[in-house]
């Protein structure tokens, strides 16, 4: 598993932000840097999954750091501006100020290849995870993804929209039979 940078123009602010990671169940190694250069070095010299910034560093702003990033590596912009319009694959934006525990389940959704191990798993019956296991399938299929991306999407999908993912899956059914 790849390692998480958190880059903000003060390294205090940096620190903060990794503090959070650190205590949270997320076991990757956590890199904090103050410029957009430091970054690109870093993520040529380890293995980075997530890049948690802001908008602009002294260097560069964070369109242009997206575009030296591989694009393996997903970009968390934390910003006060509900307007920005700027939209890329690698880009999911975190509104100021945020619970820790919103954060934190933004880049669990994120990380690939972690598989979270909650005490409280949902209590689901046998029919609503044959409609998940279902849509799952679907996804795999029509989209060509693997099992945890098609486990991912729904879980993302639910969490944007509100809904449980029972709910998510039935949708995806729904609309993919006709």
């Amino acid at each position: 598993m790849g390692a998480i940078i958190v880059a903000m123009p003060q390294l205090t602010d940096s620190r903060r932000i990794a503090d959070i990671i650190k205590n949270s169940e997320i076991p990757n190694e956590t890199v904090t840097c103050n410029s957009g250069s430091e970054v690109l070095r870093r993520v040529e010299d380890t293995d980075v999954d997530l890049v948690v910034g802001t908008k602009s560093f002294s260097d560069m702003g964070f369109e242009e750091l997206l575009n030296y990033l591989p694009p393996n590596v997903k970009y968390v912009l934390l910003t006060k501006d509900s307007t920005l319009n700027y939209f890329s694959d690698n880009l999911v934006r975190l509104l100021m100020p945020f619970k820790p525990s919103d954060f934190i389940s933004t880049l669990l959704m994120l990380l690939p290849d972690f598989v979270y191990h909650s005490r409280k798993k949902p209590k689901r019956s046998q029919k609503e995870q044959e409609v998940i296991d279902e849509a799952k399938r679907i996804l795999m299929d029509r989209n060509e993804m693997t099992e945890p991306e098609a486990f991912r999407y729904i879980q993302k999908t639910s969490m944007d929209t509100g809904r449980t993912m029972v709910e998510s899956a039935q949708m995806i059914l729904m609309l993919n039979s006709e």
